[in-house]
């Protein structure tokens, strides 16, 4: 197929050592240009990565007619603002994680999404370790699925990280548990129900450094989740069946030149003789991600009956209900 024009706004860190990199060695994209608020910082990263042009302003990249699609890796509370004005430049978006700050925003976009193709960069969608995880759900062999429990934590309190500023969408819940809300919603393939969470805060910061929630997706079926921004590095994900579970050892942060090996249980036995362990492919889920967007935009996909936008007005609302659950104590309905 024709490779789609891609711009990039911003010279994120996600962008620069994840996406851009797999942008760059797909022959189903053309990474035309990148922007910055700051030229030397666009000129910079365009030259280190070999991108044809620099722009030191988001509208001008946007202003670009060559260029087909966005990728928005910008702080959190700009996904939403920059990508309506891309979408108004009659440009396709990719918007990073999360897509928006509350369920009510992310529907501000639903006028621009019947013209346009938008989509949240949930990147782990596309890994063959989690593909081969609800295929395993799928065939039942856990048999019926109960519970998906997940970890995911890191340590960082720079004040000046945008991960830590409140303001713009900064904290635990938001950068990184946004992944576990979609585990659960990925491997149940259904909505949650309701949930209640468990918040605290750093007193300088303002942001939320350990949050634990629990989700109740109706029929016997829950989600419990774990985030930090303040704990050492670790991440897991595991699923519990009435006859067996499965366990994602790296199931975020998936190295490309890295095989990932997926856990199947399915006798229970404590010492662990049950387990068979399964290596997938090498993948760069970034790649598989932007190429999967190309595609979509390349076939014609319908923007209207695209279910990009209502999926991520679906992870929103999740967040909205555990926030309020911050605020009132408990169970809060999703709605």
């Amino acid at each position: 197929m024709k490779p789609v024009v891609w711009g990039v706004l911003s010279t994120a860190k996600i962008g620069l050592e994840h996406v851009i990199p797999a942008m760059l060695s797909s022959p189903l994209v053309e990474l035309r240009a990148i922007a910055s608020r700051s030229l030397p910082s666009a000129q910079a990263a365009a030259q280190s990565l070999g991108i044809a042009q620099a722009h030191g302003s988001y509208e001008a990249l946007l202003a670009d007619p060559a260029i087909e699609a966005i990728y928005n890796p910008l702080p959190n509370h700009l996904h939403v603002p920059m990508t309506l004005a891309a979408a108004a430049a009659g440009k396709h978006v990719l918007c990073e994680k999360p897509f928006a700050l509350s369920a009510d925003e992310a529907l501000s976009v639903k006028d621009a999404a019947s013209r346009v193709l938008i989509e949240e960069a949930f990147m782990v969608r596309h890994h063959p370790q989690w593909l081969r995880a609800r295929e395993l759900v799928r065939a039942g062999r856990i048999g019926t699925p109960r519970a998906v429990q997940v970890f995911f934590s890191y340590f960082n309190e720079d004040p000046s990280n945008v991960r830590n500023q409140p303001g713009i969408g900064g904290g635990a819940l938001y950068d990184i548990g946004c992944y576990a809300v979609l585990a659960g919603r990925y491997l149940f393939e259904a909505e949650p129900l309701r949930a209640i969470s468990l918040v605290d805060r750093d007193p300088v910061l303002g942001t939320d450094r350990l949050t634990s929630a629990l989700l109740d997706f109706g029929g016997t079926r829950q989600l419990s989740f774990t985030v930090s921004t303040q704990s050492v590095p670790f991440q897991r994900v595991q699923v519990v069946g009435t006859t067996g579970r499965i366990e994602l050892f790296v199931p975020f942060n998936a190295a490309r030149d890295a095989q990932m090996r997926l856990a199947l249980d399915e006798g229970g036995q404590r010492d662990g003789s049950s387990i068979t362990m399964e290596t997938l492919p090498l993948a760069d889920q970034y790649r598989l991600e932007v190429e999967a967007f190309s595609r979509r935009l390349r076939e014609g996909a319908n923007p209207g009956a695209s279910n990009g936008l209502n999926d991520a007005v679906a992870q929103a609302r999740v967040i909205d209900a555990l926030w309020q659950s911050e605020r009132s104590g408990r169970w809060e309905p999703v709605a």
